[in-house]
C-alpha cells in the first residue's frame, strides 16, 4: 500500500520533529516545501530560476509553479511507496492543486492518504518559538526551557554555537500565527469532511505524540 501523509499545523507545533521520526521508521521521503524550493533554486533549473525571481523580491512563488515543483518531486523513484508532505498544502487553493497532482502521480488505487493536524494552544507555541535555538552546522533544534542542556549556547552534537532564528520573536511569531489561522486552518475542515483527518495533541511529549501518530496510521489502515 502506498502511504501518503500530509502534516498540518502552525509554526512550532512540532511537525518537523515528528516528520523526521516517521520518515526514518517508515522509510518515506520527507518533503518540506521550503527546502524543496531552495534546492530547486540551487540546482539552477528553469523552475528554480523562475522561483528565485519571486523569492529574491520577497514575493510568494505562484501556486502553479510550486505545484509543478511538488509534482516533479513526487514523481521521483523514492516516492513510489509514499511520502510525507510538510508545509504543503497551506491553503485551500493549494489543497485543490494537490488533488490534481495526486491524480497524475498515483496510478495505484491502493493508497492510504492521511492528513494530521498538530494542535497546540497559541500561547504554548509562542513559548516554544521564543525559546527555540538551532545549530547552524548540524541542524539540531533545541528548546531552552523544556530541554535540560548543560550549556544553553552550545550544540551538544557538534559543539557549534547555537543561534536563534530572526523570526523566532514574539512579535513576528504572532504575525505568523495570524497568517496561519487565516489561510491554513480552513484545511482542517477540508480534510475532516473527507474523513482522512486525525487531530493530534501536539502539546504532549515527543514520544507521546509519535505513539499517537503511528497508532492513528495503523488504525486507519486496519479500519
Amino acid at each position: 500500500m502506498k502511504q501518503e501523509f500530509i502534516f498540518i499545523g502552525p509554526p512550532g507545533s512540532g511537525k518537523g520533529t515528528q516528520t523526521k521520526l516517521l520518515s526514518k521508521d517508515y522509510n518515506l521521503p520527507h518533503i518540506d516545501t521550503g527546502s524543496l524550493l531552495r534546492e530547486e533554486v540551487s540546482s539552477g533549473s528553469e523552475n528554480g530560476k523562475l522561483a528565485n525571481s519571486f523569492m529574491e523580491k520577497g514575493q510568494l512563488v505562484p501556486i502553479e509553479l510550486v505545484s509543478q515543483i511538488i509534482k516533479n518531486r513526487l514523481l521521483k523513484d523514492d516516492c513510489k511507496n509514499g511520502f510525507i508532505l510538510d508545509g504543503y498544502p497551506r491553503s485551500l487553493e493549494q489543497a485543490e492543486a494537490l488533488d490534481n497532482i495526486l491524480k497524475e502521480v498515483n496510478s495505484d488505487t491502493n493508497i492510504n492518504l492521511q492528513a494530521f493536524y498538530f494542535n497546540v494552544p497559541e500561547e504554548r507555541l509562542i513559548e516554544r518559538l521564543v525559546n527555540r535555538r538551532s545549530c547552524p552546522r548540524c541542524g539540531t533544534i533545541y528548546n531552552l526551557k523544556t530541554m535540560n542542556l548543560k550549556n544553553k549556547e552550545i550544540c551538544e552534537n557538534c559543539g557549534s554555537k547555537l543561534v536563534q532564528r530572526d523570526d523566532d520573536t514574539e512579535e513576528i511569531a504572532r504575525k505568523r500565527f495570524d497568517t496561519y489561522f487565516a489561510q491554513t486552518e480552513p484545511l482542517i475542515e477540508f480534510y475532516k469532511k473527507r474523513g482522512i483527518l486525525t487531530e493530534l495533541d501536539a502539546s504532549l511529549s515527543i514520544e507521546e505524540i509519535y505513539k499517537n501518530l503511528t497508532g492513528a496510521i495503523k488504525n486507519y489502515v486496519n479500519s
